[in-house]
């Protein structure tokens, strides 16, 4: 997902990120207790976003990380950050992931879903609606960490970039041979097409009933 936001960037494109969690629980270390925890991984994320040019990072509040259920709530904190910013193109987790055990990424992912479904009603957040957005529907949404993609993306050009944002996540990470890891992870992925590395991203491919 890195190396598409490192070409999306390059090629003069907004991007902007939106994060629920700061993954404040990510760590085995009884001497790291979450609240520095989260201090850690904000920092780094915003440095990793800075190395892919990502131009603003944002974070919710009140979401621990594990604790994120697909809610009301937070599918209109979604919907507000899509009126404010209204995107083209949303990228999330792939919610139907099969074994995807992690109970955010299943979260977010569903909750952005159903947030840009309301975002282009007018009914849904009329509060947001007065303080002068209109609703908007996006072009296209697709999903990363799936295991079903159906969209590659070469991301060959760009591939010494996301080492680099990688190896900003230190707390997460220890490989001293990241740029190898993310060549030979490319080549099985897009085993179908091996003289590239690429990422491969669900296309959300919408019903008649979407296309309003």
């Amino acid at each position: 997902m890195w190396g598409t936001i490192a070409l999306l960037a390059r090629e003069g494109k907004e991007v902007h990120y939106l994060l629920v969690t700061r993954g404040d629980k990510g760590s085995d270390d009884p001497h790291l207790p979450p609240e520095h925890l989260a201090r850690i991984r904000e920092q780094e994320q915003r440095e990793a976003a800075s190395v892919l040019g990502v131009q603003s990072v944002t974070f919710l509040e009140g979401y621990s990380d594990g604790e994120v259920e697909p809610c009301l709530q937070l599918r209109r904190e979604i919907a507000l950050v899509i009126h404010q910013l209204r995107p083209d193109v949303v990228f999330t987790f792939d919610p139907w992931k099969k074994d995807e055990v992690h109970p955010d990424h299943r979260a977010v992912g569903i909750c952005t879903v159903d947030a840009i479904a309301c975002a282009r009603g007018l009914w849904y957040y009329p509060e947001q609606l007065q303080d002068g957005f209109t609703p908007h529907a996006g072009r296209q949404i697709y999903y990363f960490a799936t295991d079903r993609p159906n969209h590659w993306v070469d991301i060959g050009t760009v591939v010494e970039q996301k080492a680099a944002a990688l190896r900003c996540h230190a707390s997460q990470t220890s490989r001293k041979d990241i740029l190898q890891w993310i060549r030979e992870k490319g080549m099985v992925a897009g085993a179908e097409h091996k003289f590239k590395i690429e990422a491969g991203l669900l296309e959300h491919r919408s019903s008649n009933s979407d296309n309003r």
